[in-house]
């Protein structure tokens, strides 16, 4: 059987790459200039190789947050491959011997929670929530209720409807028209101040009330929050605001989501990011650490108030959840999740990230004492961002084709960060980083002091 074997010329598959392959978030126009895509080949713990055979560190985690336990385990494939021998696929409807085991070691992790929805991205676990909410609007609250609010900076997702929901306008833009009924209430970037008080967090969070109450109450039937955002800016609530998010939600009877697709699995320090704040959610999504990106899964986990809301009427044909994941119902997923699961307890890679994180952290402020463009440094665990700004009492954004060009500049030493993405205009001005859960004291060495080198160059 042909297969990639036969590619014994890595230039051949930089080729049918560059003929064949759609690549995501790239304009292609530049491999017609002679551009060779980058092809990732290779991945070993922290780090990865690409077709030129050029070694990166990898301060992303994949790209996008996902790879928590790092690149190469063993372990993970041999129980995937084993998993897929004896049995590769049904459909959701009915059950699988990884689908119930992981999902009961989840809830073992997340008191309060009971249920587990599978299906095969982040996009799409967001989207059977907002189905949830408005399937519930309709059965229990009479067609009310069906608002789902959502933050300005937050995003959930790359579908129609999780679009309908992106805080961050260019990632919507001429994809439009959307769905009714998605209110956008304000974020909560303390650096970025909105309003001149003392507890800012319980403002801000005072300022999603006032959207409750300007759509009425009895509209609104969710609110859906990262518990840190991501690529709006790796936004840590201020004090005071998850607290008071949960009162409002309480006193309106209005269901608190939390996306933690990016935070999920360990990324901030716990196995869930909202677990900081001592909160309750009535879901909780999550995709890209479930299983570090050795097989596709996503989780919608709810409350068991939330799943007894679609058996109160069995003589009812429209009372249960009437949807399907074809790709909810491969066994991979939870194969590889429950063996994610296994190396972050064996290795103790929460603790780890606790402490890597901390150390990270204090590098970054280090930084910013040595580089007047970086305003702000902020993060939980593993998960942390650097602002930079043309002046610091301004606050005024950093050129964003030079925040580009540090970006640039550390991939051109071997180190793989990120950056706030296109989709915040005259914001697009924060570096991301979100090393793999396995990172030591060395790589966090390797990777802040690329940025260092970086921007001497860029910015003097």
């Amino acid at each position: 059987m042909e297969g990639l074997d036969r590619f014994n010329d890595i230039s051949e598959v930089v080729e049918a790459d560059r003929a064949h392959v759609w690549h995501h978030l790239s304009q292609h126009k530049q491999y017609d200039a002679g551009v060779d895509p980058r092809v990732i080949v290779e991945g070993k713990g922290m780090k990865v190789w690409d077709a030129k055979g050029k070694e990166h560190i990898d301060a992303v985690s994949g790209g996008v947050w996902t790879v928590n336990v790092g690149y190469g385990r063993e372990s993970i494939a041999n129980a995937v491959r084993d998993q897929l021998i004896k049995m590769n696929y049904f459909a959701g409807a009915a059950g699988s011997v990884p689908g119930a085991i992981f999902a009961q070691r989840l809830i073992e992790k997340m008191p309060g929670m009971t249920r587990v929805y599978y299906s095969n991205s982040g996009s799409e676990a967001n989207e059977k929530v907002y189905k949830m909410v408005r399937q519930i609007a309709h059965r229990h609250h009479g067609g009310k209720k069906w608002k789902i609010l959502y933050r300005d900076r937050d995003y959930h997702g790359t579908t129609i409807a999780a679009l309908a929901s992106a805080g961050q306008d260019q990632r919507a833009m001429q994809y439009g028209p959307f769905p009714d009924g998605f209110v956008r209430v304000p974020h909560c970037l303390e650096y970025r101040k909105q309003w001149d008080v003392e507890n800012y967090g319980e403002r801000a969070a005072d300022a999603i009330e006032e959207v409750i109450l300007r759509e009425g109450p009895d509209t609104v039937g969710c609110l859906i929050l990262e518990p840190v955002t991501a690529g709006g800016g790796v936004i840590v609530p201020p004090k005071g605001y998850w607290e008071r998010v949960q009162e409002i939600c309480k006193k309106y009877d209005i269901l608190l989501a939390i996306d933690e697709v990016v935070c999920g699995v360990g990324r901030t320090g716990t196995w869930f990011g909202y677990q900081h704040y001592g909160i309750q959610p009535d879901f909780v999504t999550m995709a890209k650490g479930v299983a570090s990106g050795y097989a596709a899964i996503s989780c919608t986990v709810t409350t068991e108030r939330v799943f007894e809301m679609f058996k109160d009427d069995p003589t009812d044909p429209m009372s249960y959840f009437r949807d399907i994941s074809t790709f909810g119902g491969c066994t991979s997923g939870p194969a590889a999740a429950l063996e994610n699961m296994n190396i972050i307890e064996r290795e103790g890679l929460l603790e780890n990230t606790v402490k890597m994180g901390d150390y990270c952290l204090g590098n970054l402020q280090a930084l910013m004492e040595k580089h007047k463009v970086i305003g702000d440094v902020r993060g939980k665990g593993l998960f942390l961002g650097a602002e930079l700004v043309a002046d610091r009492a301004t606050k005024e954004p950093a050129d964003e084709k030079k925040v580009q060009a540090v970006v640039a500049d550390c991939m051109a030493q071997g180190v793989i960060i990120g950056a706030t993405n296109r989709s915040l205009p005259g914001l697009n001005n924060t570096l991301c980083l979100s090393p793999a859960l396995i990172a030591t004291k060395d790589d966090i060495d390797h990777i802040t002091g690329a940025i260092d080198s970086a921007l001497t160059r860029v910015f003097g």
